[in-house]
């Protein structure tokens, strides 16, 4: 186990798309608030015990979030904010012992429709454990972003 983790990559890259039915303005009001978040986002329904707290700004370049829970704390940071395009945002878990780039990125279909991707890349860095970490992460992560892109599938929809 040790040798072939030794080989494997520690890199790692998360994606799930939705199609929605609003256009990227639209969709953006709930994705580049974070105080909008509550509404779709899929963390808490999975450790209710997580509180979030909000920084100074929710929205735009430098919006953030922090929270602690039973899972675990961490936060994130607005990188990029575009209501036509999406956003991106910086993750850190454990006190910053792990650093990801996360993203939801707005691709218009036409007829109203837009379809959403959500992606997490990052490096787990530890050689042998790291390499067997990143396999992981897609089996890890993936069903809560298909269940918060299903919330915001709703959440948007429903308001319409």
């Amino acid at each position: 186990m040790v040798v072939v983790g030794l080989f494997l990559p520690t890199s790692y890259t998360v994606e799930r798309s939705i199609v929605i039915n609003a256009t990227p303005s639209q969709i953006h009001e709930y994705v580049g608030d974070l105080k909008n978040w509550d509404s779709w986002e899929p963390w808490k329904e999975e450790d209710p015990t997580i509180v979030i707290m909000h920084g100074e700004k929710t929205k735009g370049v430098g919006a953030s979030q922090s929270w602690v829970g039973e899972s675990g704390d961490g936060a994130l940071t607005f990188t990029k904010d575009s209501p036509t395009e999406g956003i991106a945002y910086d993750l850190v878990f454990d006190g910053g012992t792990y650093v990801c780039q996360s993203a939801m990125i707005y691709d218009p279909l036409g007829d109203g429709e837009t379809k959403v991707t959500w992606t997490m890349a990052g490096d787990m860095g530890t050689p042998v454990i790291g390499g067997y970490f990143a396999m992981m992460m897609d089996s890890m992560v993936a069903e809560m972003f298909s269940r918060g892109l299903s919330n915001l599938k709703g959440s948007v929809e429903g308001q319409r």
